[in-house]
């Protein structure tokens, strides 16, 4: 009897003696629970010694203390932790409002109702992975889909300010604020402040978290003090709004912001 054979024997005598015998909690189960738990342990504390000491670099885990957090910021864009990242990439393909339920709500929890069914449909004996094709296809393409998704959100670029900035001189002419220094100033920190990531303005930007198009904000005749306000602190203005507070920017810039905002008739 060749080796092969003599291993196939000794496992059909195994599983011939799981079915009659049952396999109990102890050893075996423990067993298994604990050698994972010791990999997690391990992968966590390598990690940790990778990240405290730089091993590999800064870029590979971030580095262990950044400089003090600036609230008056204009420039900071802000990005998700990186097992985040398949959710934020999911975000950008599903826009808001119409299908972002879809991206939050809709796909993981379809996916997690799988899992959670699935041992109550798939009752077979079977545990060769060679003989359970559709459960091997639905693993790899599961990790293919998060693997590319996480590569995706990790690349993704922003509009960042320079590109934003680059369409304020049309702005000008198209808005008819040309010669307004305080405006154009304004629309400096609008670009530089990241108001594109959620606003749009006169087809620059992306519109999220259904943040309404400003390129006509001024023909609604609401006034400088009313920007500062909103500015300042959004949610008071409109209870329920999701919109950061612009506060630290600081009293001149914010009236720089609103006259920019003032100054924006819809083109």
């Amino acid at each position: 009897m060749s080796a092969l054979d003599d291993r196939r024997a000794g496992f059909q005598r195994y599983k011939a003696d799981v079915k009659s015998r049952g396999k109990p909690f102890y050893p075996y189960a423990m067993f298994h629970d604990t050698v994972m738990s010791l990999v997690v342990v391990v992968v966590i504390v390598l990690l940790a010694v990778v990240w405290k000491y730089g091993l590999f670099g800064n870029h590979v885990l971030g580095t262990v203390l950044g400089d003090k957090a600036d609230p008056g910021t204009h420039s900071f864009v802000p990005r998700p932790d990186w097992y985040f990242y398949f959710l934020f990439y999911l975000l950008r393909i599903f826009k808001w409002p119409e299908s972002v339920i879809l991206a939050t709500v809709g796909i993981p929890t379809i996916c997690l109702i799988l899992l959670l069914v699935l041992p109550f449909f798939d009752l077979r004996m079977e545990r060769r992975i060679s003989r359970r094709p559709v459960a091997v296809v639905a693993a790899a393409l599961t990790i293919v889909a998060m693997g590319t998704l996480t590569y995706k959100g990790a690349t993704a670029q922003e509009a960042i300010a320079s590109e934003v900035k680059a369409a304020i001189p049309s702005w000008e002419k198209k808005q008819g604020f040309e010669g307004n220094q305080e405006a154009i100033a304004g629309a400096n920190l609008f670009a530089e402040s990241g108001c594109t990531n959620c606003h749009t303005y006169l087809g620059t930007g992306s519109s999220n978290l259904g943040a309404p198009d400003l390129s006509a904000e001024g023909a609604k005749n609401k006034g400088i003090q009313f920007q500062i306000s909103h500015l300042e602190c959004p949610s008071c203005v409109n209870p329920g709004s999701p919109m950061p507070s612009f506060k630290d920017l600081g009293k001149d810039n914010l009236h720089k912001l609103a006259t920019f905002l003032e100054a924006s008739k819809g083109g």
